[in-house]
Parts: structure tokens; sequence; C-alpha cells
């Protein structure tokens, strides 16, 4: 019975290995159009909501989806960051992610978030 205890847990094991390697790392591209007022951030993989918070502020502020994969957020004064990013992942929880986007960020530079989706 202690060899079939075995084999179930290193079928376990395998499986594991195998479910976890095809998880993909989320990551944002801060898109073209993107200035010091404005952010435009493309995500690799679909989530449901995006809301940055930027250095010093209490509160998070919402991105809007402008296209598949593309939020967007505008503001009439310049924007500070690093950024911290709270998102939803689809038929899951929110997750945050601090000071993801430098302040010093660039137009199509891609920025990882860390997290395995």
């Amino acid at each position: 019975m202690a060899s079939l205890s075995s084999f179930l847990l290193a079928a376990a094991v395998a499986t594991l290995f195998v479910v976890g390697s095809y998880a993909t790392e989320l990551t944002f591209k801060v898109n073209e159009g993107s200035s010091a007022t404005s952010l435009e951030l493309i995500t690799n993989v679909a989530i449901s909501e995006v809301e940055i918070k930027e250095k010093g502020a209490s509160d998070w502020t919402a991105l809007k989806e402008s296209s598949s994969n593309t939020w967007t957020i505008k503001s009439g004064s310049p924007l500070k960051g690093p950024f911290s990013v709270r998102f939803l992942v689809k038929n899951g929880g929110y997750r945050v992610v601090d000071d993801v986007i430098p302040e010093s960020f660039m137009a199509g530079s891609v920025y990882k978030s860390g997290i395995q989706l």
C-alpha cells in the first residue's frame, strides 16, 4: 500500500508542476499615448478592473477600459509616480502590486508584476 501512496504523491506533484508551468506573469505595458497627465496601460492577460494609487495618495483611482486589455486614466494635473496597481482577476480576487510603474515611466516600456496568473 505504501507504493500506491508514493505513486499518488508523485502524480500530484507532477500535476502541480505542469499546471504551474502554464501560468503567465502579468505585465503592464505603457502605451504610446501616455504622458505626464495620462497613463494608458496594456495588460498581457484579461483582468476585470484596474486602479492605481499615486505616490503619497490615500485613495485608489479607477482606470477606464478603452479596448480589450487597455486601461486609461486622464488627469488635469501631472500624475505622481511610482504607481501601485490594484486589479481584479477574472474569476478571482483583488491583487495589489506596489510601485510597479516607476515615476519616470516611458511609453513602450513593459513592467513585470511578479504575479503569475
